[in-house]
């Protein structure tokens, strides 16, 4: 298909709608951890609760990483447009699993149930990726960093919508179940959209490079697979704790941690409009480099907030942090490795997914081990106050996001360095063209 006949303003929307799907749905699933938590997994094993929650949030996150693995070696044979009506099937159907398991909280499959079907919507997401960073990336090839920011903008504008709606329906006493079906709203939506529009080929296709000549530029540069592994912690500072943000700061500042994390979708949802000159300026990897500091900082602090004001000053140090690591990551493979294709930019994807379901449950991990060594240990968790609970809890939710404030920290050398050796490159790239025009 010839892209130039391609509607890209349509594209571009059926795009942003896709974004703010699954944007919506983390913000459901932050919504509902707490219901998880205390309406399930407490009646399944009280001392570690918090582990299973970490477990079945970073379900969502391994259906996320398998889909965007093998979805974006298979984008360019089953298409676009057949992986976004896939994606949009993996969020009805989870959405259905959850309301299924919350009617019937202490059945035996119950458990079982709320995995698979937490793991339906991480497919769902891993889809929308699979398909619409290659999709942009063809559309607007001489702007992708610009672009993929401005789409991934909508992430957080759907972390919004949900996080409010959220509040909403926990303030006036509704079921918690109805999170449930304000994620399958905007999936019926993009349906429709999808069903009558056509899509452009990747740019792999455009430009005639074979599956072969795709895995030999990814096996061929080192430098992807520095990236690549430098994805994992990126995505461990950004989503893990957006993920446990609202269990966390309920605990230490005694908020609603989800009105936290609206606030910082908000300001991301902004930031990300100013992306493409800020890389113009200092170049897509010392965006990089001044995010990770930015993010390490806001994590600590976030750790240290005894009070809403606090948290909030520290969510808008972490929020600057980072707004632009997913979609600068992004953009960054596509730019420096286009041979790659859809490929390099799935495969940094699952690297960010893999990346969520480890950090997750080991939050969890250090969550419940905090919890049971502050009381006295965990067979002396059920016979504590109400009091003496709140605080044990506290205390523990304090330990959980120390335990990920360091990780972006760690980047900064190896962002730093390519920075600097880029800066390098550029400057005698300008000396040798003045001294061949003199």
């Amino acid at each position: 298909m010839n892209n130039t006949h391609i509607d890209r303003r349509r594209l571009y929307l059926i795009g942003n709608l896709s974004i703010f799907m699954i944007g919506l749905g983390f913000a459901v699933r932050a919504n509902i951890a707490g219901y998880l938590q205390t309406e399930i997994f407490n009646f399944i094993d009280l001392a570690n609760s918090a582990a299973m929650v970490g477990e079945a949030l970073g379900a969502t996150f391994t259906g996320f990483a398998l889909t965007l693995l093998f979805g974006s070696a298979l984008v360019d044979l089953i298409g676009m447009k057949r992986m976004l009506l896939l994606s949009a099937l993996g969020y009805v159907a989870g959405a259905l699993g959850l309301m299924a398991a919350a009617y019937d909280p202490q059945g035996d499959s119950v458990h079982a149930i709320v995995l698979i079907s937490l793991l339906l919507t991480g497919l769902g997401w891993g889809a929308v990726e699979a398909a619409s960073n290659p999709m942009v990336a063809a559309l607007y090839p001489e702007e992708k960093t610009h672009r993929l920011n401005i789409l991934h903008s909508w992430w957080p504008a759907g972390i919004v919508v949900g996080g409010l709606l959220g509040v909403m329906i926990s303030a006036t006493g509704l079921p918690w179940e109805l999170n449930m079906a304000v994620l399958m709203l905007p999936s019926l939506v993009l349906v429709w959209m999808v069903s009558g529009a056509e899509f452009p080929v990747t740019e792999r296709v455009a430009n005639g490079v074979s599956y072969r000549e795709m895995f030999g530029e990814l096996l061929r540069r080192p430098m992807f697979w520095v990236f690549w592994g430098c994805m994992f912690l990126t995505s461990a500072a950004e989503l893990a704790p957006g993920q446990w943000v609202n269990i966390a700061l309920s605990n230490i500042v005694g908020m609603q941690g989800i009105l936290l994390l609206v606030y910082v979708s908000a300001l991301m949802f902004v930031m990300r409009h100013f992306a493409g000159p800020i890389a113009k300026r200092i170049s897509a990897v010392g965006l990089m480099f001044v995010s990770c500091l930015f993010a390490g900082l806001g994590l600590y602090l976030l750790s240290l907030a005894t009070s809403p004001v606090l948290a909030f000053a520290a969510a808008t140090v972490w929020g600057v942090g980072v707004c632009y690591l997913w979609p600068t990551m992004l953009a960054i493979s596509s730019e420096r490795f286009p041979r790659g294709g859809a490929m390099a930019m799935g495969l940094m994807g699952f690297a960010g997914g893999m990346s969520i379901q480890f950090v997750l449950p080991h939050m969890g991990g250090i969550f419940d081990a905090a919890k049971a060594s502050a009381a006295g240990g965990a067979d002396k968790l059920a016979e504590l106050s109400p009091e003496a609970m709140t605080e044990v809890v506290r205390y523990a939710s304090v330990e959980s996001f120390q335990s990920v404030a360091f990780i972006p920290l760690l980047l900064l050398p190896i962002f730093g360095i390519i920075w600097l050796v880029d800066r390098k490159n550029v400057d005698t790239k300008i000396r040798q063209a003045v001294s061949d025009n003199s």
